[in-house]
């Protein structure tokens, strides 16, 4: 069990860490500025936090109050959210990449009475809207908006016209934070969904606050550890597991310069923690992939050698951790220790969510000394429902349910939990939130699993993205887009098949990857929307989907495809804010291309 304290509410983890650490020159955070790292410390971010929220105090921000937040990942967001947390005002929290549309939509239902933004480019966004917001009374902004908006706030002004607040009053933002309970609504986070508009998510602190405790109480994290932070702090995963679970207990935060940087970031933070999302690994295998094709033959040859004794370790059941004896000792001293050192050399794992993690792309990081946590949740349960832990590995699981958590599997194969942490519901939407949660407070997950002998638990496929193919065979699309995402060539990919007679294929390629595939072939590349539809390129995508769905099962097989010049983009209303396609919007934009894959079948 853990040893760290217990607390009911945000704000009492916060006293609880000021009490400990004010007098500490030790960082809380840390970020990258002028080419060099710059910290604050426990007792400065106190402070801060403390002149915020007297700041918004004087400005009118009361309990209860919906104060929206619309920015990149920096300091002063996370300010800002402890500031909204001591009044008992509820965070909502906005993606930075939604578009103004978007954004009306959630200021307007949640009926947001302040927003605070980052930079002008966010402030545009809002001025294009704001009169279509009666509610919004203020606009701040982290940097200064200059003398041309004189309606817009910077942060410094309103942590200024704070201090005039706490003169009037020195205890009042104190007496506010000690009056917020456990079940207080402390964020509303509006869920991206697939089809229609997105649903605002009402998490309170007993919810978060059982997740963090129960995270805590399974995977060991101390004031030792060092997390390098790049996933949104706007979404639920990285808001609790890269955000407060880490603050509450005593971590130093390092923001990366952004999800771009992290590679370059890694050896510079040294850090022993990462939340992550599987598409990292992606991206550093494919990197390793086309490492080894540009080193010299010697030391390609002992790169190659190295992959072969990482296989057979993994054939007779050894890993990194097992030792596999001198030749394993070999191999990580000439190859596995130098490719942990690009990651900083000191991480202890990654904690791995969002999508699914391919069980291979685990096992291939796990046996070369790169533990890979991988954990399963959503924004409705504050996010974490499932956890592998240390020591209680097992790739292709997303582990064991959380301490309090309960987890079954319905008749149809659908996931349900319930718990401290499920949500209270969904903001205005009473109706949505009784097909979510039934009245036993199960709440429907959506996903398709099942337990193993050994209680992990396995997720196959999304409920709704089941298709039911024309002759009555029900085909899970998850495992099979997985497959076919393992491929250097592939960039994005949707399978269609719902009422039709077979399986085809939307896919955009990996352009850099398949530049490299036809280098040999001595000639410029043409464009990319010639290139998509040339024989050679086509007969090379065939026969790389031949191979990746090999395993599966005939009537699960992709029998057409098209390939696409352009990707989907969140920018298009193709792909949510979490990369997830959105299955309709993608099939009626690409109707044409998807008929004529079908044409002249029943």
């Amino acid at each position: 069990m853990s040893q760290h304290a217990r607390f009911e509410t945000i704000n009492g983890m916060l006293d609880g860490l000021l009490g400990k650490y004010s007098g500490s020159t030790r960082p809380v955070m840390m970020w990258k500025s002028e080419n060099e790292y710059r910290g604050i410390t426990y007792r400065e971010f106190g402070e801060w936090v403390d002149r915020v929220a007297f700041g918004f105090a004087s400005i009118g921000v009361r309990s209860g109050d919906r104060v929206a937040l619309l920015s990149e990942n920096r300091v002063e967001w996370i300010v800002a959210d402890m500031a909204m947390i001591r009044l008992g005002a509820v965070n909502v929290s906005i993606y930075p990449s939604l578009t103004p549309k978007q954004i009306e939509y959630i200021l307007t239902d949640a009926g947001a009475s302040c927003v605070v933004i980052s930079n002008r480019l966010q402030l545009k966004k809002i001025l294009t809207i704001r009169s279509s917001l009666p509610s919004l009374r203020q606009i701040v902004m982290f940097s200064d908006p200059g003398p041309d908006e004189p309606s817009v706030m910077s942060f410094d002004t309103l942590a200024a016209s704070g201090d005039a607040r706490r003169r009037e009053d020195p205890g009042y933002v104190a007496r506010e934070a000690g009056s917020v309970t456990p079940d207080q609504l402390l964020t509303i986070i509006y869920t991206s969904g697939t089809t229609g508009n997105p649903r605002g998510v009402m998490l309170t602190h007993a919810n978060l606050v059982s997740n963090i405790h129960a995270a805590r109480d399974v995977i060991p994290i101390d004031e030792n550890d060092v997390f390098l932070s790049f996933l949104p702090l706007c979404h639920s995963y990285e808001r609790m597991a890269g955000y407060y679970l880490a603050m509450s207990c005593g971590v130093k935060i390092v923001f990366a310069e952004g999800i771009e940087r992290v590679r370059e970031n890694l050896p510079e933070v040294r850090p022993t923690v990462v939340t992550t999302v599987p598409r990292l690994f992606e991206r550093m295998h494919a990197g390793l992939l086309k490492q080894e094709k540009s080193l010299p033959p010697l030391r390609r040859a002992i790169f190659r050698w190295a992959m072969s004794v990482r296989t057979a370790g993994m054939r007779t059941g050894t890993d990194g951790a097992g030792g596999f004896g001198l030749r394993y000792a070999i191999a990580d001293r000439l190859v596995y220790s130098k490719i942990r050192a690009r990651m900083g050399g000191k991480i202890r794992f990654f904690v791995s969510g969002g999508a699914a993690l391919p069980k291979d792309l685990g096992e291939f990081f796990g046996s070369i000394g790169i533990l890979i946590l991988e954990g399963y949740g959503m924004t409705e349960s504050s996010p974490v429902i499932c956890v592998n832990r240390p020591g209680q590995m097992k790739y292709g699981t997303v582990g064991k349910p959380i301490p309090g958590a309960e987890v079954k599997i319905a008749p149809d194969g659908e996931i349900l939990a319930r718990g401290p942490n499920i949500m209270r519901g969904y903001w205005n939407d009473p109706g949505a939130t009784a097909e979510m949660i039934d009245s036993d407070g199960w709440l429907h997950t959506g996903d398709i699993g099942k337990f193993d002998d050994e209680g992990y638990l396995m997720i196959t496929d999304r409920k709704k993205h089941l298709i039911v193919s024309s002759g009555g065979k029900n085909i899970a699309p998850g495992p099979l887009e997985n497959a076919f995402m393992r491929s250097t060539l592939i960039s994005q990919i949707l399978i269609i098949g719902d009422g039709r007679g077979f399986l085809s294929a939307l896919i955009v390629p990996e352009f850099d990857q398949l530049a490299e595939r036809l280098a040999g072939a001595g000639t410029d590349l043409p464009p990319r929307s010639e290139l998509v539809s040339a024989e050679n390129v086509r007969n090379l995508f065939r026969a790389e989907i031949d191979g990746l769905q090999r395993d599966f099962a005939a009537f699960e097989r992709v029998r057409k495809f098209s390939l696409l010049a352009k990707p989907f983009t969140l920018e298009d209303g193709e792909v949510t804010p979490t990369l997830k396609i959105r299955r309709s919007v993608v099939e009626k934009k690409y109707r044409e291309i998807i008929e004529k894959m079908y044409e002249g079948l029943v």
